[in-house]
């Protein structure tokens, strides 16, 4: 089981079972890529491994945020499938990867065949290093939605659950719920186990969590 209640403190994410598919859903400049980001860097902290899926960040801005957050972790393993390369296939930049770091890179947000292939090979390498337990972040569905239909994206993510689960990882995928009508987003959200909601509360940022427990929790602050 996953421990996700030092990120967010509800018992509804205490022990999440490997395998499960978390959408994260809230407005823009809400949080939802910090909070993907930390549920990896909290598992890197205690040895798992960590993938990375980004439609915006180049690998090489991915990977050094990624270890200015991790920082003083030891033996890093880490990988990243770059959705927006010039180029394809595996390296970083121009030179050899350095231990612990895996990087596939695909030309489009919209080549969802790349990026699952990239995403394969990233959880083969992980576990091929050790990394039996590992987490995973998609950031973010919406930028592949102007890529493609949201049937093929919810097919993509009903896919990938399956290759988490066999891999006995943890997903956690980002989506912008003011770029995208009430009916895309309940065609994405039956991909997942579960769902986290942010929001700007009175006090600052707000989360809840919905489907991983009989009902909705209350909102809790991030």
């Amino acid at each position: 089981m996953y421990d996700l209640s030092s990120v967010l403190e509800t018992e509804a994410v205490s022990e999440v079972r490997p395998g499960t598919s978390i959408l994260i859903a809230g407005p823009a400049m809400t949080g939802k890529e910090s909070l993907a980001m930390e549920i990896l860097a909290e598992g890197s902290r205690n040895d798992d491994g960590a993938l990375v899926v980004s439609t915006s960040d180049s690998a090489e801005t991915i990977v050094e945020d990624y270890r200015d957050r991790v920082a003083g972790v030891n033996n890093l393993q880490l990988g990243v499938v770059d959705c927006r390369a010039e180029g394809s296939g595996g390296g970083l930049a121009d030179g050899d990867t350095p231990p612990g770091l895996y990087v596939h890179k695909v030309s489009s947000p919209g080549d969802l065949t790349g990026i699952g292939i990239g995403i394969t090979k990233c959880l083969e390498a992980l576990h091929g290093a050790g990394a039996e337990e590992g987490r995973m972040a998609l950031i973010s569905l919406s930028t592949m939605l102007t890529y493609t239909n949201r049937e093929t994206v919810f097919k993509f993510c009903h896919v990938l659950s399956s290759r988490l689960d066999a891999a006995g990882y943890i997903g956690v995928f980002t989506i912008d719920s003011g770029a995208h009508d009430d009916q895309t987003l309940q065609v994405i959200k039956q991909a997942f186990d579960g769902l986290i909601e942010v929001r700007d509360g009175e006090a600052g940022r707000e989360a809840r969590v919905m489907g991983l427990t009989d009902g909705p929790t209350d909102w809790t602050d991030l």
